[in-house]
């Protein structure tokens, strides 16, 4: 499954779309809330959740951990904010009594949502969204629920207010996962010790995939630790099945969701200086659908180079690269003299 497209192709994306509007319609599908130990973010995010009212929640907890002095009390508390629903809904909860770690607790969550439903909207305690990222989630999930190209639909922007042709949103290889949505036909492909890698990082198809070169070496390194057992992730796992079976993510034109999690007691995101710490959010508007599902390869240069530090990572190859370069361009240069 290819996920590049040619520039007619990108000509057809971008002009060629349909238009609905997003009304604040009641919310149709089910939202599956991780929470673990952080009273004050979980609040703001169960908030969100409140307003928009979803029919059935689930509501997942690893346990506390036992070295952890309060964290007892801090677990919780944040099961009770997170159960705290006052609306017609269905609630269900898996609160953990041990600590299972970061990409156990995770995972085997989603997967429990998914054994109870066909397609959901998923939420970490940290991750905050717009009050139209529920309906954007709604009517994707419903549009693209049997278009296997379609793997994920995200929350997230890191465009920096580049917009991605004229339609609401456009397709990406990075399913980012700061609030996103997916069906039980994507998740059940979940390989959390990536069984693949080591015959894919070999094959054309990982080559075709990554044909940057510093990509290929970033996501190799990280992949590489994910199957040795040293990172601790449920993401980048999902993130190399999805990549693995070619699937393709619906990006919004605008931020929808806003991880207000960074600082000290975040596992991944520890540094509040991050340009991706509390990042503003944006109404959508009426919904405007591209005419065709195809990755948008430099929206996806734009994101690994200024989200995951790849122009930081660039700079120094650029600089031990040039002692060649202007060693070539001169004997270019003085070729042509001697031929001419």
């Amino acid at each position: 499954m290819r996920w590049f497209k040619t520039k007619s192709e990108q000509s057809a994306v971008e002009t060629s779309k349909e238009q609905e509007t997003v009304s604040p319609a009641i919310l149709n599908t089910a939202v599956l809330f991780l929470v673990f130990n952080r009273p004050d973010t979980t609040r703001q995010v169960f908030e969100a959740i409140r307003k928009a009212k979803p029919p059935r929640l689930y509501i997942a907890a690893d346990g506390a951990r036992e070295k952890r002095k309060g964290e007892a009390e801090k677990v919780a508390k944040v099961r009770e904010i997170a159960t705290a629903v006052d609306w017609p809904c269905e609630v269900m909860t898996l609160f953990r009594d041990d600590n299972l770690g970061c990409k156990s607790a995770v995972s085997s969550a989603i997967t429990w949502f998914f054994e109870h439903e066909d397609q959901g909207i998923i939420l970490e305690d940290d991750c905050l969204p717009h009050s139209d990222f529920f309906n954007f989630c709604d009517n994707l999930l419903n549009r693209y629920t049997d278009d296997e190209r379609v793997w994920v639909i995200t929350g997230n922007n890191f465009q920096n207010g580049r917009k991605r042709g004229e339609a609401s949103y456009y397709f990406s290889k990075y399913n980012h996962c700061w609030g996103w949505a997916t069906w039980r036909r994507a998740w059940q492909h979940y390989q959390g010790e990536l069984p693949f890698w080591i015959d894919w990082k070999r094959s054309e198809d990982w080559q075709h995939k990554m044909p940057d070169p510093v990509e290929q070496r970033y996501w190799r390194a990280i992949f590489e630790r994910v199957r040795a057992g040293q990172i601790d992730s449920w993401a980048y796992p999902w993130t190399a099945s999805v990549w693995y079976r070619g699937g393709l993510t619906a990006t919004p034109n605008v931020n929808l969701v806003s991880n207000i999690g960074f600082g000290a007691e975040s596992t991944h995101t520890s540094s509040v200086d991050s340009p991706l710490a509390n990042m503003s959010t944006a109404e959508l508007g009426d919904l405007i659908h591209p005419n065709d599902v195809l990755q948008n390869i430099e929206a996806d240069r734009y994101v690994f180079d200024n989200a995951f530090g790849g122009r930081n990572i660039r700079l120094p190859w650029s600089l031990l690269k040039l002692p060649r370069r202007l060693a070539s361009f001169a004997y270019r240069k003085l070729k042509r003299g001697v031929c001419e």
